[in-house]
């Protein structure tokens, strides 16, 4: 078991957590932890300055974990930072059943099932190390990331080209490898992805398998955020109401919304702030996404071919990697060949001057002009030869 390190230290033959400052005492914490039977109150840490923090704890499988902070939640779930004996850092995810229906449950049970299976896959899926369940709830011991892209996004509206081109990368290896596993994430937005030691990697939410006798799957009711969801999550595409269907290439459109939004700091259609007329637009192939221009005319590409509601032309994860915006080496432009016509003035005006030392003069102006970035004029030149001479 591995995760980041916090501080440890030995005293008296024995570990003993030493807690920097930062580290929020019970008395301190925003979120307090739900009562578990697996619950513990952790003895009194105190560090050599004499400063004492008290830490609430969660025990997982006998082995016990400190809470930190709280880093995320929503509902029935949360998500702390926490630490063990040693100090090593964790994020545990904690999901409260006792009022949760079948579908959630079993949502939450295919989490764990996923990140089992693709543990050894890949490294841009967050790593599980252990976890808990019972009827009551759910603990998740999982890898601990610096902070998610959303509030990358949020802190910094821009991203640089090198970076987002990474960014993009990591992004498609990770959903390349759930894709090949069978998965479809059907969920994706900045959120879920999660910066660890600089690397960009796959937190899941509720995600799906694939049945093996269908191309796309069947969910009840669509899961995506918004501003990031496929048309056909949208559209009332089977016989079953209520339902749509779901397939690999609805991930590529979230992933395309991703991107746009690193490349121009907003979604294809955040500007649409009414829910109704949103869901309207993302559907209707009339309404034409806005693409400003920008040099990297194969980042431009990407978008398009991402953004496609027909998800059967949208292109796909396999054929992203292989395009040539994953190039990391940045593209030099062609330098600019010269004008024959220019050349041809340039040349005919020189002929027309009168003597050597005039065309002499009006050559070193012209280099001069060229230098400075200015457009070339012979006549000009000979004016500035006349006044100078």
């Amino acid at each position: 078991m591995s995760g980041q390190k916090l501080f440890a230290a030995q005293r008296d033959g024995h570990d003993e957590v030493i807690v920097p400052p930062t580290i929020q005492s019970i008395s301190q914490s925003q979120a307090p932890l739900p009562q578990t039977p697996q619950n513990q109150v952790s003895n009194v840490q105190q560090t050599p300055q004499g400063s004492v923090y008290s830490f609430e704890s969660i025990t997982i499988k006998g082995q016990q974990f400190f809470i930190s902070k709280m880093i995320g939640g929503g509902g029935s779930s949360k998500v702390y930072q926490v630490f063990d004996h040693k100090g090593q850092l964790y994020a545990i995810k904690y999901v409260n059943l006792e009022e949760a229906d079948a579908q959630t449950v079993e949502g939450y049970k295919n989490e764990i099932e996923h990140l089992n299976l693709l543990q050894q896959h890949s490294d841009q899926i967050i790593k599980l190390y252990d976890y808990e369940i019972t009827d009551s709830y759910i603990y998740m011991l999982m890898e601990c990331g610096d902070l998610d892209l959303n509030t990358r996004l949020r802190k910094r509206k821009s991203v640089n080209p090198l970076e987002t081109k990474v960014y993009w990368m990591n992004m498609l290896e990770a959903v390349q490898t759930i894709h090949k596993h069978g998965i479809v994430h059907s969920d994706l937005k900045p959120a879920n992805f999660v910066f660890v030691n600089a690397s960009l990697k796959l937190d899941f939410g509720i995600a799906n398998h694939i049945q093996p006798d269908m191309t796309s799957i069947m969910k009840d009711s669509q899961v995506g955020t918004l501003n990031y969801m496929p048309p056909e999550a949208i559209r009332d595409t089977s016989s079953k109401p209520g339902t749509s269907k779901i397939s690999p290439k609805g991930d590529v459109w979230s992933l395309g919304c991703i991107l746009y939004c690193m490349t121009y700091g907003r979604t294809p259609f955040q500007s649409i702030t009414n829910q109704f007329a949103k869901l309207h637009a993302i559907i209707d192939p009339r309404f034409e996404i806005n693409f400003p221009n920008m040099a990297e005319k194969d980042l431009l590409d990407v978008l398009k071919r991402c953004l496609v509601r027909n998800p059967r032309e949208r292109i796909s994860i396999a054929e992203l990697l292989e395009h040539p915006y994953l190039q990391l080496q940045p593209q030099v432009p062609e330098p600019e060949k010269p004008c024959t016509d220019d050349l041809k003035r340039i040349l005919n005006e020189l002929a027309a001057l009168q003597s050597p030392n005039s065309i002499a003069r009006a050559v070193s102006n012209l280099a001069k002009m060229c230098n400075r970035g200015m457009k070339l004029d012979v006549a000009e030149c000979a004016k500035m030869s006349r006044v100078n001479g």
